[in-house]
């Protein structure tokens, strides 16, 4: 069996020499989360604080930092978990295979909850009770609006079909005070495309409050089910106790908010959704900026229970890779077998983490449609491409890379310079571009042209190869005269060029004129076809310096409709194309959020921390 609850996780872990207690002083203002990115960073064991200031509870960092670990909590229920979701991939397939058949039916026995028995009242575990200030309060980043709960677990129940049945378990983040929040009030923050809007708008529609418990801790599981993207009629209670190898229990609660507890969870903050919004954020977040103060939900809470022996599980997200990161290697390895059968003629699909995860979707399709053509085109590839912007979380995608298996049968999303290299050698800026514009966009997209909203763009090209890349500094030869501030030209990988620009001065959804000026210069370059994609980036060196660098400055700091440009751009027939260079303008906006940055002072002390005689000796 699974773990019964993270203090099971905690006492394996130390047997096994993979979790370390941590008993000196620890502030949860900025410097606990400054500890935990180091830790991650230099794949250190999951560290358990004992000694939080302002908290009586005990707070769990680092607990998924490395894959090794992830692997090892759900052992007992992995092979279950891929056989079920390689049955519903293929489940002809599965019944060739009576192993892993065996393993899917004793999984299958573990994924519907235990409800609380007939009469029954709370749940023991959580019977202690606490003041909502006696909860851990950490802050991450220096601009944060206040303490937030990093790994909660929020459930609510559809209001028009009450029961675990339609149910979701949701990672939403909480913001615990600051801002404009009474001492009984926690902010609740759901970004767009997000299973419990369609539960709080039911409400709505219905004039009733929406009654939700956040839960903090229990097995594992329970944590990558709720940030899994489970394909239909899979719950997340049911996933997590096939991935737990353990059914969820649930139990009734004390405090008359009709829904179940999670009996396992450490902590439950229960309430219901206020009627009005309250300004919630800022909150440094993991596309490495600031998601800015905005209106959002409020949860005004009514009980507060924990367990005698509750932990704390904390993490803290930034520009990637961070904890988070190994979540989604995790998700990517669990889900792929059911890509195909999700989006029909799709065989692989890849969000990006160094771009943001949302900015950027890699995706490799079939070309069928038009098998009979001596020249392949993007038909079928374009199908596909709306397919993935129309369901699930890649529905967030801004932008969207489609390449054809048929073109390279050993081509994987997973190798990003080489997709890049695949896309650029064939791309037809002509046809192989389409925008779709005034669309809804992630949340923490801040380059847009509101909260919510901005464009998207899709790129599939498919043939044979149409240009040969250029892969150094030597093959530039002479760029013609640019536009003042224009310059310092660096090749960041083959085929692509980033040019520093001036500063942008522009507003939301204003096309910049130098940027046209610019393409209009380039479109006497004789090396243009050699250097298809041009970046142009307030930082030339730093964007240039690595793969990663050159993904998270092009796709978080542009909006597709208002920062493409190209040579010889034109419409026709409302369709926008232009020749190589396709140029993207990846400066920093005036109205972009602010990336994350550790205070210089807090950083030494940190840093201090590890030096010969400190705890942290040794650890990073």
């Amino acid at each position: 069996m699974g773990y019964a609850g993270l203090q099971h996780c905690v006492r394996d872990l130390e047997a096994r020499g993979d979790l370390l207690r941590v008993d000196v002083p620890v502030d949860p203002h900025l410097e606990l989360a400054a500890i935990q990115r180091r830790a991650f960073r230099a794949g250190a064991p999951a560290l358990l604080f004992t000694r939080v200031k302002g908290t009586g509870f005990p707070v769990l960092a680092n607990l998924f930092g490395t894959r090794e670990r992830l692997r090892f909590l759900f052992r007992e229920g992995l092979a279950a978990t891929e056989a079920v979701l390689a049955g519903k991939a293929d489940p002809v397939g599965l019944l060739r295979r009576p192993g892993r058949a065996l393993a899917a039916l004793g999984g299958l026995a573990r994924m519907q909850p235990r409800p609380p028995l007939p009469g029954a009242g709370h749940a023991p575990v959580l019977q202690r009770r606490s003041p909502l200030e006696a909860l851990p309060r950490l802050t991450s980043w220096p601009m944060d609006g206040g303490p937030f709960i990093t790994l909660p677990l929020v459930y609510s129940e559809d209001p028009a079909r009450p029961g675990v049945n339609a149910s979701n378990l949701g990672m939403y983040r909480i913001q615990m005070a600051g801002n404009e929040y009474a001492g009984d009030e926690v902010g609740l923050h759901y970004q767009i495309h997000r299973g419990i809007g369609v539960h709080h708008a039911h409400a709505l529609a219905a004039g009733q409050a929406l009654p939700v418990r956040i839960h903090v801790g229990g097995p594992p599981a329970l944590t990558v089910a709720a940030v899994m993207p489970l394909p239909e009629g899979l719950s997340e209670l049911r996933f997590a106790g096939l991935l737990g190898a353990r059914s969820v229990r649930l139990a009734r609660g004390d405090d008359g908010v009709p829904l179940p507890v999670l009996a396992e969870t450490d902590f439950c903050i229960s309430g219901y959704v206020l009627p009005e919004t309250r300004p919630e954020g800022p909150f440094g977040d993991h596309v490495g900026y600031y998601s800015l103060r905005h209106e959002f939900p409020a949860l005004r809470v009514v009980s507060v229970r924990h367990r005698a022996d509750a932990i704390w599980p904390f993490t803290s997200v930034g520009r990637p890779p961070q904890e988070d990161t190994v979540f989604g290697d995790f998700i990517h390895e669990l889900t792929g077998p059911l890509v195909p059968q999700v989006f029909a003629g799709v065989r692989e699909v890849h969000a990006v983490d160094a771009a943001g995860v949302h900015p950027l979707l890699l995706a490799l399709g079939s070309e069928r449609y038009t098998a009979w053509e001596a020249a392949r085109r993007p038909r079928e590839l374009l199908t596909q491409a709306f397919h993935l912007l129309g369901a699930t979380q890649t529905a967030l995608a801004k932008y969207v890379l489609m390449a054809a298996q048929e073109d390279a049968p050993g081509l994987s999303c997973r190798d990003v310079p080489a997709f890049f290299g695949h896309m650029l050698e064939r791309a037809d800026f002509s046809r192989d571009l389409h925008f779709i514009t005034q669309t809804t966009n992630d949340t923490l997209d801040y380059t847009g042209t509101a909260l919510h909203e901005g464009s998207k763009l899709i790129w599939a090209s498919a043939g044979e190869p149409r240009r040969r890349l250029a892969t150094g500094a030597d093959g530039l030869g002479g760029l013609p005269d640019l536009p003042p501030g224009f310059g310092g030209p660096r090749v960041a990988a083959p085929g692509i060029l980033v040019l520093g620009g001036p500063r942008h001065a522009r507003g939301r959804g204003e096309p910049d004129p130098v940027m046209e000026e610019l393409a209009r210069r380039l479109e006497t370059w004789d090396r243009r076809e050699a250097f298809p994609l041009v970046v142009i980036a307030d930082d030339t060196a730093f964007c240039a310096a690595g793969t990663d660098n050159l993904l998270w400055v092009t796709f978080t700091r542009s909006n597709p409709a208002t920062d493409c440009y190209g040579a010889h751009a034109r419409i026709t027939a409302r369709h926008w194309a232009c020749e190589a260079p396709l140029i993207i303008d990846a400066r920093s906006k005036p109205f972009h959020a602010p990336p994350m940055e550790e205070d210089p002072a807090l950083a030494a002390r940190v840093e201090a921390l590890a030096a010969p005689g400190g705890p942290f000796h040794g650890l990073w």
